[in-house]
């Protein structure tokens, strides 16, 4: 069965499912036959009503709570309303300018960046906020230094042109004289600042596999030195607010609580999705199961990607419950990650 049925809908069903689905994002009440009729402003008989709500629930769009004669949207029901029904309005002016205001583009560094940009979006909507980190790779070179460490370690410091500093301790076989590392670090800034981790790692290995290369006579253990120095990170994600969530009943159950704390303590479900999220531009949107993730079952999660020089870095937005009002959260999080992009335009442009 397709999950995108709107097709099947004649405008009447339509009307009511937008009107029970508003209805219910506002009170979190399953929606009666009466209530719908008062409130879709269609000329119809309560018992018409009673009819299409049937259809609507056939079609698994809408579903009836035991306890009540009501009504509630179903994930799928939720999912035809986003991707159809609803009516997406440009974000608030006063919002656009808190927005603008507290996602400062100074020099900051892009995690605090993106940092402050989901502490922003759990503030203004009351959700989790998230964002994944670029990886540091992901940003040029700027300079590189080598401090030698007891024990035939090193500590590496790469400067990034973001103004992000990371420090990496890597462990050698026989250990290198401080000239030796001076040298190397001396080679490193002259020839390659400015390009990214991965290109600097495969320009290296490269350069040392062809064994009469300047590099390679002047260093024996750079082959190390640099794999070493240059590997491969993974991204992080950040969450802010997740306190939050326990104040929607929905998700209030402590078993609930305790799966979905789980999970953003272990990132990793959180941050599979969140880098699928950030490999397509525009809004993603998973509602209750679609998400894959059993922890975030109750929850939707809206993100959209960001990024800087025309690609993409990655992706932030909210984990709230799913009644929530769509039509309000996807213009925040659309403008945040617009914002974020901004300020990481101009950070790189700067340099």
């Amino acid at each position: 069965m397709p999950s995108h049925h709107s097709h099947d809908l004649d405008i009447r069903a339509r009307r009511l499912l937008r009107t029970l689905i508003a209805q219910y994002l506002a009170d979190g009440e399953p929606v009666g036959s009466r209530t719908l009729s008062r409130s879709s402003g269609l000329d119809v008989s309560p018992a018409t009503i009673r009819n299409i709500m049937a259809d609507l629930e056939e079609a698994g769009l809408v579903a009836s709570p035991h306890t009540s004669a009501g009504r509630i949207p179903t994930p799928r029901g939720l999912r035809l309303f986003v991707d159809s029904l609803i009516e997406l309005q440009p974000l608030p002016q006063d919002e656009m300018v808190r927005l603008q205001r507290e996602l400062p583009p100074g020099p900051a560094t892009v995690r605090d960046l993106v940092g402050n940009a989901s502490v922003l979006l759990s503030a203004m909507t009351h959700f989790a906020g998230v964002v994944t980190v670029p990886r540091q790779t992901d940003f040029p070179l700027r300079h590189i230094d080598f401090v030698p460490l007891p024990d035939a370690r090193v500590l590496v410091i790469l400067v990034f042109s973001d103004n992000q500093v990371q420090n990496r301790v890597i462990q050698l076989a026989k250990p290198l004289d401080g000239r030796e590392l001076e040298q190397a670090a001396n080679y490193i800034n002259e020839h390659f600042v400015g390009l990214r981790v991965d290109d600097i790692r495969s320009h290296l290995l490269r350069e040392l596999r062809e064994a009469s290369s300047e590099l390679h006579k002047m260093l024996s253990s750079a082959v190390e030195l640099a794999a070493a120095s240059f590997a491969p990170q993974g991204e992080d994600v950040l969450i802010s607010g997740q306190t939050n969530l326990m104040a929607y009943s929905e998700l209030a159950n402590l078993d609930r609580l305790r799966e979905l704390f789980e999970a953003f303590q272990k990132k990793n479900e959180l941050l599979q999705l969140m880098e699928i999220c950030a490999k397509a531009p525009g809004v993603r949107l998973f509602i209750g199961e679609e998400s894959g993730f059993a922890a975030l079952d109750g929850c939707s999660v809206v993100t959209a990607s960001y990024g800087a020089q025309g690609r993409l870095l990655g992706a932030v937005g909210v984990i709230g419950p799913t009644r929530m009002a769509y039509e309000r959260v996807i213009p925040v999080v659309q403008a945040t990650a617009g914002l974020l992009s901004e300020a990481l335009n101009r950070a790189a442009t700067a340099l």
